[in-house]
């Protein structure tokens, strides 16, 4: 299954929850993001998931190899957001439903 179909798969998974609003829904920044309560939780650039989660996540994955800091073509890297590499084991989803739980909290 391509990146793409993975990330479609997700977002059947999740829209349709309360408070989460699929892609699409808003241009500009995030336009292919799902959203809890407006914020992003979770989207798909560059052919990557992308997700928010809490920094001392994002470090261990990034440790493991797991992928990135996702770089918004600031030249900076964020702290909080991770880009998976395609090729990580990681479960997409179960990964996203960790990012809706910490943007949920914020």
């Amino acid at each position: 299954m391509s990146p793409e179909e993975r990330f479609e798969v997700l977002v059947d998974e999740f829209t349709g929850r309360p408070g989460i609003t699929p892609p699409g829904a808003t241009g500009g920044f995030g336009r292919s993001a799902l959203r809890t309560h407006g914020r992003i939780f979770a989207m798909f650039v560059r052919g990557q998931l992308v997700l928010k989660l809490p920094r001392g996540r994002v470090d261990e994955l990034v440790e493991g190899g797991h992928g990135v800091r996702f770089d918004a073509n600031k030249g900076t890297p964020m702290k909080e957001w991770l880009a998976l590499d395609a090729g990580s084991p990681q479960p997409w989803s179960a990964l996203a439903e960790e990012a809706l739980e910490f943007v949920g909290r914020k």
